[in-house]
């Protein structure tokens, strides 16, 4: 979760700076950051698109992740997503059909109809609190 975390610094949305890190058998197989469409200007640089009380100028961290494993030919399936906060509702829904099957989270983030619908799909939710992070930091070095 620290990779993430780390990774959420890069956003270009100061609304949410959101991190991922994709990883199966110890190993990153993909990050991802709240960001633009490659080639548009950053919130950062012009301002917000606002619908609805969101900013709609960007990708999700989830996706952005996703989306550079596909573009690298990065297999995620039976992965892990490690998230700084818990995917919203499409997220949560582009990662069930990667074949991602464990969401780690630090944050919960607005959509309690995960946890049902992952109850259903066999996909894991794990809350990891700031607490168990900081613990696990020093000494844990089996994911990211």
């Amino acid at each position: 979760m620290s990779i993430a975390k780390v990774v959420a610094s890069r956003s270009t949305c100061e609304r949410k700076f959101v991190g991922a890190v994709i990883v199966r058998d110890k190993t990153i197989l993909s990050t991802g950051y709240n960001g633009s469409i490659r080639g548009m200007p950053h919130c950062t640089d012009v301002g917000h698109l606002m619908e609805d009380g969101h900013c709609v100028a960007t990708l999700h961290a989830e996706t952005n992740a996703i989306i550079q494993a596909a573009k690298n030919g990065v297999s995620i399936d039976g992965a892990t997503i490690y998230v700084t906060a818990s995917p919203c509702w499409n997220c949560f829904k582009t990662i069930c059909n990667s074949g991602i099957r464990r969401i780690a989270y630090a944050e919960f983030y607005r959509d309690a109809r995960i946890f049902e619908v992952a109850a259903r799909l066999n996909v894991e939710l794990v809350h990891l609190s700031e607490a168990a992070v900081a613990v696990a930091q020093p000494s844990d070095q089996s994911g990211a």
